[in-house]
């Protein structure tokens, strides 16, 4: 019998308070997600490895850096609890970026160039949706031919060139400063606010679960299943946009590849956060975690003058090495 299983009473060998404190603490330690372990981890290494690590522009700039995964990996953690995938997030932003640029850049109102940035994201992620949900294809087959469609429409709307020359009102998203935070980390906190509610106290948040966790009762009680899992995309590719505009606003261009690879960031963000490919468990909170893990990481090894294409592969190997904590503490549980 494990320490989850007894009553606190049942153990010849429990002694009192002290005991059921030990016990009630290990049980929290076993809750945590992998991603809180490997962030203090990294914290105490980096602090050792470099001495910029711990300067608070750099802590400052670990935040900036993880705001765009965060946004991405909170609609990544809904598309992922209803068992799925969406490997398009990363291109749809960089579409995005470049929908809000060129419109700009041509003379329209900022305001209605970043609502027809947003159109566009939810016009993929219904596509997604449809597709997945309605006609039941595999979601990694889908999200892989939306990713090159957005891609492409990317480059053919830019010829492959960064548009450039915009209006100092995009800055804002990245340089705006409110009450002493910047604008991107406002917009995280909001975001996060936002599907915090909508996972935890609405009845989309309840059938997101449901869907991953027990579909087959939700057919029964006659739900309509698949608008809410077609929503699940909508929102996703959505926060893509919200994403794009802060990225877009941090390298004061539009580039139509500037968003591949963080769809990578993302889904591993929600993996060391916790957050099962089955049964329909997961939490925002471990998202977060995971999402500032996954930017430290990548700091520390900018600090550590580590290559580009070896940074792909450190993430890589942490989220194996989280997954299979996470494994092992599933079975010690």
């Amino acid at each position: 019998m494990t320490a989850r299983d007894a009553h606190p009473g049942a153990s010849p060998f429990d002694t009192g308070l002290p005991m059921r404190g030990m016990r009630g603490a290990a049980q929290v330690a076993l809750a945590m997600p992998g991603a809180i372990y490997l962030l203090v981890i990294l914290v105490v290494v980096l602090s050792f490895a470099s001495p910029y690590f711990l300067m608070s522009a750099n802590l400052v700039n670990i935040a900036l850096q993880a705001a765009v995964v965060t946004i991405l990996a909170l609609g990544m953690t809904l598309v992922i609890l209803t068992e799925g995938i969406d490997l398009s997030v990363g291109p749809v932003l960089g579409l995005c970026g470049v929908v809000m640029a060129l419109l700009t850049v041509s003379g329209t109102p900022i305001l209605l160039a970043l609502v027809a940035a947003i159109l566009v994201a939810m016009v993929f992620g219904a596509l997604n949706g449809v597709l997945i949900a309605v006609i039941q294809l595999p979601p990694f087959i889908v999200t892989l031919g939306t990713f090159g469609m957005a891609s492409s429409l990317a480059m053919a709307l830019t010829g492959g060139n960064s548009v450039t020359g915009l209006p100092a009102a995009v800055r804002w998203f990245n340089e705006g400063v409110f009450l002493g935070l910047p604008i991107p980390i406002w917009t995280t906190i909001a975001l996060f606010a936002v599907t915090a509610v909508i996972l935890y106290r609405t009845k989309f948040g309840r059938y997101v679960f449901a869907i991953g966790g027990n579909r087959k009762a939700l057919r029964l009680a006659g739900v309509r299943l698949e608008v809410y899992h077609v929503g699940v995309y909508v929102f996703a590719a959505t926060l893509a946009a919200f994403a794009s505009f802060i990225m877009t606003a941090r390298t004061n261009a539009a580039h139509p590849t500037i968003g591949i690879g963080f769809e990578f960031d993302a889904i591993a963000a929600v993996i060391l956060g916790g957050t099962s490919f089955v049964g329909g468990r997961g939490s925002l909170l471990g998202t977060v975690g995971g999402a500032l893990a996954v930017a430290t990481l990548r700091n520390g090894l900018n600090l550590l003058s580590v290559p580009t294409e070896w940074q792909v592969a450190a993430v890589g190997v942490v989220i194996i090495l989280a997954v299979a904590f996470d494994s092992l503490r599933g079975l010690n549980a």
